[in-house]
């Protein structure tokens, strides 16, 4: 049965992350870029200091909405996670260090294509009958591109109940019990064999706490990333700098691996790794398993924003696409790279990758900033992908479903916490890759919007700036 499971993923798979999926969106990505003037170029000043802006900006929220700030922060909450630890440690094994420059690249076109997709969600969003506003791609498709594309809304939707329980559950509280057990185990606190009923404890602990937060609404999932995120980003990005302070003379060599090893892998990687487009699938694939941009996912979080302009939304998208891929994941590439630490090339790999670059630089004791570094931000994404499993469960169904549905996405972290999950990561990318056809395939169809709504924005600011603040 086992074996049935992994030959189907692998099928599918090979086809929604083989040629045509990188075309379709990188396509999507450039496209996009066209449309809008390359605006995540243009105006990427602006969107950082819109973005800094909402950070210290206590307006009025209105009911059913929650604040711009809290929007990208609960969007942050669902990209800053175990993508930017494992899922980059994961691209760099299999693919090579190169890898990473295709996450560069993707990650350039998907501020834009992270842009579109926040600014069709706000301006296409609805309230639901408790006053929530709901938006998304589902809603974006179901009421930009009309009836004969409803069964694509309800597609995405399907894949995106399936999707969260490995990429937003499973493989994140995975995640957390290996940190924790790393930590435990460096400093001889716990013996081997304990570890079992630890990961159970773990999974428990885990599922209540994710059920409190996610039972209390969009209000309760807001206030509580708009804390968990700086912080956390924060801390991360102090460690890896320190890595990287004490191990600058290996970055020359560690960028040349990057940029050159994207187009000759094999020379970087011993001959293991010996296709460019493994290094770019590679690359693209976990680029987008840490930013979303492509998904649609983000976007549920962003239309719940108290704002009346979806352009100046979108451009919070920019900067988020910006700090999860370019800052956070580059910091980690460089981690395990600059570090010295082993990498077996064609293995799968995950976040003890990262761990280990962390250690190998500081000693055992960081394991326990790592550990609880790792545990924030897989705990924030847990939350993050319960608001958009909650939102595609309602558009499948209706609001009575919800909490059912969260108590059961809850518990799943229990399972996360005690089993191996090598499998469920490449499931999990393979339902990111199904999520991502409906998707991109409405932003191809809407990108006339996008452009016309951004025209307009920035000619109504250039106009009177006053109205668009």
């Amino acid at each position: 049965m086992l074996e049935t499971i992994i030959a189907v993923n692998d099928a599918i798979n090979g086809f929604v992350w083989g040629i045509p999926a990188m075309v379709c969106i990188i396509g999507a990505g450039l496209l996009l870029s066209i449309r809008t003037g390359f605006i995540q170029i243009r105006k990427f000043p602006s969107a950082c200091k819109a973005t800094f802006e909402k950070m210290f900006h206590k307006g009025h929220v209105e009911d059913g909405a929650i604040s711009p700030f809290q929007a990208i922060c609960t969007a942050l909450s669902s990209t800053v996670g175990t993508g930017n630890i494992a899922g980059v440690a994961g691209a760099i094994a299999i693919g090579g260090p190169g890898a990473i420059f295709w996450m560069w690249v993707s990650a350039l076109l998907g501020m834009c294509t992270k842009f579109s997709e926040v600014t069709l969600a706000v301006h296409f969003r609805e309230r639901n009958k408790t006053g929530d506003y709901v938006g998304g791609p589902m809603y974006y498709i179901k009421n930009g591109l009309g009836k004969n594309w409803q069964w694509l809304a309800y597609a995405f939707a399907l894949f995106g109940v399936l999707a969260v329980f490995g990429t937003g559950n499973a493989t994140q509280v995975n995640t957390i019990a290996s940190a924790i057990d790393s930590a435990l185990l460096n400093f001889d606190i716990v013996g081997e064999g304990a570890i079992s009923t630890v990961n159970l404890a773990i999974g428990i602990i885990i599922a209540v706490l994710v059920a409190l937060v996610l039972l209390g609404g969009i209000k309760r999932i807001a206030s509580v990333t708009e804390k968990m995120i700086p912080f956390m980003a924060a801390l991360y990005i102090l460690l890896a700098l320190g890595v990287l302070a004490l191990n600058f003379q290996t970055i020359p060599v560690v960028l040349h691996d990057i940029v050159y090893g994207a187009f000759n892998p094999r020379s970087v990687t011993g001959g293991v790794v010996g296709s460019a487009f493994i290094c770019l699938q590679k690359g693209v694939a976990r680029g987008i398993f840490s930013n979303e941009a492509g998904l649609g996912t983000g976007s549920i979080a962003h239309a719940c924003s108290n704002t009346k302009e979806p352009v100046k939304q979108g451009m919070l998208g920019i900067f988020e696409v910006f700090l999860d891929t370019i800052i956070i994941c580059t910091l980690t590439a460089l981690v395990i790279l600059c570090s010295g630490t082993a990498i077996t090339y064609g293995q799968a790999a995950g976040a003890e990758l990262t761990i280990s670059g962390f250690t190998l630089t500081y000693g055992g004791w960081v394991s326990i900033l790592t550990a609880v570094a790792m545990c924030c931000f897989a705990f924030s994404t847990i939350l993050g992908w319960g608001l958009y499993g909650a939102r595609c469960i309602e558009f499948l169904f209706s609001s009575k479903v919800v909490k059912p549905f969260m108590i059961v996405y809850s518990l799943v972290a229990i399972l996360g916490s005690t089993t191996d999950l090598g499998l469920m990561w490449s499931i999990a990318e393979t339902f990111n890759g199904l999520m991502a056809i409906p998707n991109l395939i409405a932003l191809f169809l809407l990108s006339g919007t996008v452009a016309r709504l951004t025209r307009e924005y920035f000619e109504k600011r250039r106009r009177s700036p006053e109205a668009v603040e």
